[in-house]
């Protein structure tokens, strides 16, 4: 075992001695040390409840024949980081979280890790993690959060009823008493926001690669269910170490397909994009960004799905879940191992009924093609990503004029003011990943025009990303960005901008004269962030095309 550098002859002497002012029994020490790397915080809803499944992740390392030793790991919020300086932390974040676990599973060597996590960063950066250390690892979600209840019927949800809400109200649409009721419904307690935005597609994802167990990517954070899947999660581990099944051993090429093909049929976040690309990359599996369109076109949708659509992931836990998306798509998912010990096509096989209004079969599917389309052209010579399934079948095509923004700050306070009009292309630029620094969310700009009832009207372009509860013809990932001289950076208002998603086209409608002129006059601006982390990660991440991983 790899603990056994730490626990094993006279020369170790000291490093037991240490281990037993932990507490560690002698008794203990033959035992695989499993290390539970948990992200409990008070500050994120879909955390707040890990103390619980800490208890049963440790419980089952017991059961198992294992040692469970805890230590933790750190998140942020995107809901609470969102639209101010604290969103340029989110994604740096991920490799924080990536390089923790590995500092810490090298440094005690380890014999295995059970990751606790749930929302957007950090499930990636657990993974990321898991894929370039290679030794055993589980991961667990700790799930969604149930939609909300007012006194009307309908569901309550984070996006819809706070940040497209705030718009409504601002457009005179609601009243202070509407947006107090959204308020006070739209989280009604622990979880990951209830629609497939990052947090939840990422667990539906980590499922569908086969680095948790089955159910786990969809059953709710307060559900019984959860504490036996941490349980059961907790044995499995040490079962994991035992037989040496390792990370790389499931995270394959194959695999990695099967989760994009399971993100485009569910219509899930655009980060995943991101996420994905930047987990391969740790696994040493090749995945360029055109795969995820490759597939897209072959990939119907069979889901449609909040925020772009009515079901919650609650919806689609009870209508078959992973699996049941996996039965859905037939032979278009590669057969590949899964930790649980079943292949995904015998997941596939064990599902007995499946609610085709939530997973619709590939002969009636939402749209022909998958939920996420990467575009290139004149603005995005190496590609940007738009989540098509919230686009509106009149947007697919548009053509408009730029207004151009070069931070999240200047194009809120435009749309907030009345300034953007039918028939403008928003673009938002030196937001990307060296730009912003850290590739900010735009949720507010996002949802204040669909709260505004411009979704039909108004596109918007960025180097930056999306939250996943965006939708709209709204395109992100601009590569290369604006901070690196790309062509979004070339841009002026009154410009005009084609974007045809059915042609996976983004152009800029400009002559190639004018643009060298444009471009000879350009100087790359101040860093916005001259000090700290942020100042350090801008030098070394490389472009969203990448998946935004650091070079060094």
């Amino acid at each position: 075992m790899r603990s056994d550098l730490v626990k094993k002859g006279f020369e170790r002497t000291p490093h037991r001695a240490l281990m037993k002012a932990t507490g560690l029994p002698q008794s203990q020490m033959e035992r695989p040390f499993i290390g539970v790397a948990t992200s409990f915080s008070d500050l994120i809803p879909g955390h707040v409840g890990m103390r619980d499944l800490e208890r049963f992740i440790e419980k089952g390392v017991h059961t198992g024949g294992g040692y469970a030793q805890f230590f933790g790991i750190p998140g942020v919020c995107d809901g609470i980081a969102m639209g101010h300086k604290g969103m340029h932390y989110s994604l740096p974040t991920r490799e924080l979280i990536a390089d923790m676990v590995e500092s810490v599973a090298e440094a005690h060597r380890l014999d295995g890790l059970v990751l606790l996590t749930n929302c957007d960063k950090i499930t990636p950066g657990m993974l990321m993690a898991a894929a370039r250390l290679n030794i055993p690892c589980i991961v667990v979600t700790a799930g969604p959060m149930l939609s909300g209840r007012g006194q009307d019927s309908r569901k309550y949800s984070f996006v819809t009823d706070t940040f497209e809400a705030m718009a409504r109200y601002k457009a005179g649409i609601i009243d202070e008493k509407e947006l107090q009721i959204c308020e006070d419904n739209a989280c009604p307690g622990m979880g990951s926001c209830q629609g497939l935005f990052t947090a939840n597609t990422m667990a539906i994802l980590t499922e569908t690669l086969g680095m948790s167990l089955p159910l786990c990517g969809t059953v709710p954070a307060v559900a019984a269910l959860k504490r036996r899947i941490a349980f059961a999660s907790g044995e499995k581990i040490v079962e994991l170490v035992k037989n040496d099944i390792k990370p790389r051993d499931i995270m394959t090429r194959a695999a990695f397909e099967n989760a994009i093909r399971v993100d485009l049929a569910l219509g899930g976040s655009s980060n995943t994009v991101l996420h994905l690309l930047a987990i391969a990359h740790e696994a040493g599996v090749v995945l360029p960004l055109e795969t995820f369109d490759e597939l897209g076109k072959e990939t119907p949708q069979l889901a449609s799905m909040n925020p772009a659509g009515p079901h919650f992931v609650e919806d689609l836990d009870v209508a078959g879940g992973v699996s049941g998306v996996l039965k859905q798509l037939g032979n278009k998912i590669n057969d590949t191992p899964t930790l649980s010990g079943l292949s995904t096509h015998q997941l596939a096989a064990s599902v007995k009924r499946i609610d085709e209004e939530v997973i619709r079969p590939l002969s009636a599917p939402y749209r022909k093609e998958g939920g996420l389309a990467v575009l290139f052209g004149s603005v995005a010579p190496k590609g940007s990503v738009v989540k098509q399934s919230g686009v509106s079948e009149k947007m697919m095509i548009f053509e408009g004029t730029a207004r151009c923004y070069d931070s999240e700050e200047q194009a809120m306070a435009a749309l907030m003011e009345g300034v953007v009009k039918a028939g403008d292309v928003v673009v938002i630029r030196y937001e990307g990943p060296k730009g912003g620094p850290g590739m900010r969310e735009m949720l507010a700009p996002t949802s204040a025009l669909m709260g505004l009832g411009l979704g039909d009207s108004v596109a918007l372009i960025t180097d930056g990303r999306f939250s996943g509860g965006t939708r709209g013809p709204c395109v992100g990932h601009i590569s290369p960005e604006a901070a690196e001289g790309g062509p979004i950076a070339l841009i002026q208002n009154g410009d005009r901008i084609l974007l045809d998603i059915t042609n996976r086209k983004l152009e800029l409608l400009v002559d190639e004269a004018t643009l060298t002129e444009r471009r000879k006059q350009w100087t790359p601006p101040e860093p916005k962030i001259k000090t700290g982390w942020l100042a350090r990660y801008a030098k070394v991440v490389t472009s969203a095309y990448t998946g935004a991983v650091m070079t060094a």
